[in-house]
């Protein structure tokens, strides 16, 4: 099965020019699903990583069904006051303004290995955020991955220049 012939694209979506990358088919189908995971899973089978790591939304999704396989912890990475205990935050860029994501201050301990998951990088922005929300509390990230890049946005460059490996199933031309 392919799975880029799962991922609906729908065209000038949240504006015009944009190839929106819809993976909710990728998820409806129980196959392509059930592919999807087992690829983002294969490479680490063995290695001794401690959680998986979902940025809100899809992101737990795919992070929970990883955590699941690989008999990980899971931690959610969710948008500013979602999260109920005492948490850590880092501010990051988006096309137009600044928004905030955050974590459990005792998600990670220092040391531990984690794999960060989201459904897609563009330019990167959430996924550095995320990245460096996870360092500052001592987490070694062994890997960021995703279902799709875009990789004319150069996100997945900007994980690489932080020394974290990025490992993507498909990749979209354009944006």
């Amino acid at each position: 099965m392919n799975l880029k012939d799962s991922i609906r694209t729908i065209p000038d979506y949240p504006k015009k020019g944009v190839m929106f990358r819809d993976i909710t088919t990728l998820l409806a189908d129980a196959r392509a699903f059930r592919q999807a995971i087992d690829a983002l899973v294969q490479p680490f089978a063995g290695s001794k990583v401690s959680k998986i790591a979902g940025i809100e939304a899809r992101g737990f999704i795919l992070g929970g069904a990883v955590a699941h396989q690989m008999s990980a912890g899971f931690i959610p990475i969710r948008k500013k006051g979602k999260l109920p205990h005492e948490t850590v935050s880092i501010a990051y860029s988006l096309e137009y303004g600044v928004d905030q994501m955050e974590m459990h201050k005792d998600a990670v301990v220092r040391g531990e290995k984690v794999i960060l998951i989201d459904d897609l990088i563009a330019t990167g922005g959430t996924a550095e955020a995320a990245c460096r929300l996870l360092t500052q509390l001592g987490a070694e990230i062994i890997a960021a991955c995703f279902i799709v890049d875009l990789p004319d946005l150069g996100g997945a460059r900007k994980i690489e220049k932080l020394g974290i490996p990025v490992r993507s199933l498909i990749a979209f031309e354009g944006y």
